[in-house]
């Protein structure tokens, strides 16, 4: 490989001294090696394949040359730094967190609005002045060391934390006295896909066995375990309570209830459906318990009540129900229905003040109940209007609890709720640069190719005229049941006061309405998720919104591939494309650490049938030489360990190789940074920035700054 990187050298030389004039990039010639896969009979070829390998120096400097074209690109378009201005401003106010309790003590989330990482604050009661607890913005000099996941213990004594650094997944946990502030000794690592549960003097958590220092990154994740750290002790001397030896490939997480009786374990092969088993805690070197088997449903416990379960499923309800199950008798026949299943989707169920707080999903929207224990319906909590709500967040001996709520066009507000009184009010909010009354949201229904009604959100500023210029974003995901709601964006407002048009289509594969909407854009049938997706773009034009000549899409992850795809299917319809840490090879996404838990839903290139399938839309191997694709930035980050930034620098090599006419066709690689969670304040403006100012040049916007 070192004639490949003296080549890279050269050809790098020669794009950095030309790419500052905009109109005629020079992309670096990435050398192309002879790699052919044969699947079911069918050579397959892989030119790029070098590029998985994240420590080559080669890969190194093929990184540095794309980003030094693409930002000296971005830096010579004369309204960047405007942009960059105004997205500074806007994004300075406040940001509040849902309030949680801890013994006589309040936790919540505070950004004052340019720290890189939201505080961690305490106070004592809700009337007390508050102070910082745990300021992660200390962890690292650039903010790139962030919080995951928080959990006080049940005596309320102390408080255990995870932190990623760079945005890996790969987690770190420490543990804090919550009464004098200090840590404790204790210092667990190599944890992913996890969570903290708390028995007694320590706590369960998931972890891997330490990797390899060369495959850290990129490594295949196998066989988690389950382990019990006691306070005080070693990482070394942790009890081992779950392993498997026989499947490698499946996820494993402990949760005791809350009083302590039971230890639940939940196993998965997939990010949808769980085996679930019990381990009675209150007997002696009790077994774990298989309750159900199979990974095709979801089971999640919220506590007990004395000797029985409550669970929420979609066991024979594919909106979700929530039963009482006794583990003496775990079979379906004799659990006792709660709530039974409705036309909404109940998203998420809760034990508060003596009540069960339900929250529901109707046409993407959040609505929420409250229900005695035995399931009787009491009373609907009255949201602010229409929109998503995140919570809820309180004990189930409180009368107060907490949630916040949040809308296109209305930013995410903290309200306090009184159970006996059926009453919200506000608990904090912020200022915010903004006159929400200057835009409007509607929800419509359009056709997609099959005939399904799929809903899409859009807003933009009253009195816009339907004349088909309009600047329009629309975004997509349709995966893994994750359901696309109504949410605020600051980035979003830059597009909006522009007098730009933002679309949320809510495409099959996500959760909106329940399993067989999910499962509707799964496997053989994802087709279905981009056929909505070019749907939703044509409506857009047809109802004169907008024009292929001004529609950007976007899309992350799962989005990431959705881009890819529908650009490879109708590069006539889209003048800009943004794919986002996306999912480009799916052929081999299984083979990098997590990437195998995805077969269920996008099926696998090792079963004939679903190779073929996956081989006519991948969007990495179906790019067309002499096609003039869409301006594409593509976005990724050197630390993204979830989908390995592999899969963009193939696809980016690929399009720049394949792709003929004068729209650009560039990659940004973020540093110190991974798949988006923990990404610090400073990071996100600055790629923001470079997002928009990418947009509104291809789009042909002027901004008004």
């Amino acid at each position: 490989m070192k004639n490949l990187l003296t080549l890279l050298t050269v050809i790098g030389f020669i794009a950095i001294n030309s790419c500052n004039d905009a109109s005629k990039l020079n992309y670096p010639q990435t050398e192309k090696v002879e790699v052919i896969d044969n699947y079911f009979g069918v050579d397959v070829v892989d030119p790029y394949r070098w590029l998985e390998d994240d420590n080559s120096a080669e890969t190194a400097e093929w990184v540095k040359q794309q980003n030094d074209v693409t930002f000296g690109y971005l830096n010579s378009i004369s309204f960047r730094e405007k942009i960059n201005e105004r997205l500074t401003d806007i994004w300075d106010y406040p940001k509040y967190g849902v309030p949680w309790r801890a013994g006589k003590n309040y936790f919540f989330f505070k950004n004052d609005g340019m720290q890189n990482q939201s505080v961690l604050y305490i106070q004592e009661g809700l009337e007390a002045e508050p102070r910082v607890f745990l300021d992660p913005n200390t962890f690292s000099l650039d903010g790139t060391v962030s919080l995951t996941s928080i959990r006080a213990s049940n005596d309320d004594r102390y408080l255990a934390y995870g932190i990623s650094k760079a945005g890996s997944d790969w987690n770190e946990i420490k543990v804090m006295d919550i009464e004098t502030g200090e840590h404790l000794n204790d210092h667990l690592e190599w944890i992913k896909f996890s969570g903290i549960s708390w028995k007694g003097n320590g706590f369960y958590y998931s972890r891997y066995d330490a990797p390899e220092p060369d495959v850290v990154l990129s490594g295949k994740n196998e066989f988690h375990k389950v382990y019990y750290h006691t306070l005080g002790s070693l990482q070394s001397q942790d009890e081992l309570i779950y392993q498997s030896f026989q499947f490698p490939l499946r996820n494993y997480r402990a949760s005791a209830t809350e009083d302590e009786r039971f230890l639940l374990l939940y196993e998965s092969e997939t990010t949808s459906g769980n085996a679930l088993y019990v381990k009675d805690l209150a007997i002696r070197n009790s077994p774990f318990v298989q309750l159900v088997e199979g990974f095709d449903k979801d089971y999640s416990v919220l506590d007990n009540i004395v000797d029985q379960l409550l669970v929420l499923t979609n066991f024979n309800a594919p909106r979700k129900q929530l039963v009482l199950m006794n583990p003496a008798n775990p079979t379906p026949e004799a659990w006792q229905v709660i709530i039974p299943e409705k036309n909404e989707v109940l998203q998420s169920a809760r034990l508060l003040g003596g009540h069960i707080a339900v929250q529901y999903m109707k046409d993407a929207t959040s609505r929420a109940y409250l229900h005695n224990l035995q399931g009787e319906f009491v009373q609907e909590v009255n949201l602010p209007g229409i929109g998503t709500l995140a919570g809820f967040s309180g004990k189930k001996e409180d009368n107060i609890a907490f949630y916040a709520f949040t809308s296109f066009v209305y930013p995410s507000a903290v309200f306090k709720y009184d159970i006996s009184k059926n009453g919200s009010e506000i608990y904090r909010t912020s200022d915010i640069d903004f006159d929400p009354n200057a835009y409007e949201t509607k929800q419509i229904f359009y056709t997609s190719k099959d005939g399904t009604q799929v809903p899409m959100f859009i807003t933009h500023k009253k009195g816009i005229k339907m004349n088909g210029k309009n600047p329009t974003l629309l975004y997509g995901y349709g995966g893994f049941n994750a359901s696309m709601t109504p949410s605020f964006s600051v980035s979003r407002l830059i597009l909006l006061e522009n007098g730009g048009v933002y679309a949320l289509a809510n495409l099959r594969g996500g959760g909106e309405y329940g399993e067989a909407w999910h499962k509707a854009g799964t496997k053989l049938l994802k087709q279905n998720v981009f056929d909505d997706f070019i749907a939703a773009a044509e409506y857009l034009i047809e109802q004169k919104y907008t024009s292929p000549s001004k529609l950007a899409i976007q899309g992350g992850s799962n989005g990431g591939l959705l881009v890819g795809a529908v650009v490879n299917q109708r590069p006539d319809l889209f003048k800009v494309a943004l794919p986002a840490v996306g999912v480009m090879d799916m052929l081999r996404f299984h083979k990098f650490t997590i990437g195998w838990a995805w077969v269920g839903d996008y099926g696998s290139s090792e079963k004939e049938e679903e190779f073929h399938y996956l081989m006519g839309y991948s969007p990495y191997h179906n790019l067309k030489d002499g096609v003039e694709y869409p301006a594409t930035l593509i976005t990724t980050a050197d630390h993204d360990d979830r989908v390995v930034p592999a899969h963009s620098f193939k696809y980016a090599a690929r399009l720049q190789e394949a792709h003929k006419g004068k729209n650009p066709v560039l990659i940004r690689i973020e540093t110190s940074a991974g798949h988006g969670a923990g990404k610090p304040t400073a990071k996100i403006i600055e790629e923001q920035t470079d997002l928009w100012t990418f947009v509104f040049k291809n789009l042909g916007v002027k901004p008004i700054y």
